[in-house]
């Protein structure tokens, strides 16, 4: 008998906000600028990308160009991707 297996995608398990906001603040501690982007990522397609972009005003493939594997989005871009997640960025000394 073989085992049957699937793809393992976070997005499958960022579904509520606080999901959304732990994950973040997870990454955000001990992360790179690839692995904030690729949880922003996450978020953004676990929340709909036509959704968030609708919400900031940016294209679907402005998203996608940004949060990509080569993305480098502007701080505009970032805000404006945080402000429709409804988190928002700190910092602590």
């Amino acid at each position: 008998m073989t085992l049957k297996t699937t793809p393992f995608d976070i997005v499958d398990f960022i579904q509520a906000p606080e999901d959304a906001v732990e994950y973040l603040k997870v990454v955000m501690e001990g992360g790179n600028s690839d692995e904030i982007r690729a949880a922003l990522n996450n978020i953004v397609r676990a929340r709909g990308v036509q959704k968030i972009a609708t919400e900031t005003g940016l294209t679907r493939a402005a998203i996608y160009k940004a949060l990509g594997d080569h993305g480098n989005p502007t701080l505009s871009t970032l805000l404006a991707l945080t402000k429709a997640l409804g988190v928002r960025l700190s910092v602590a000394a």
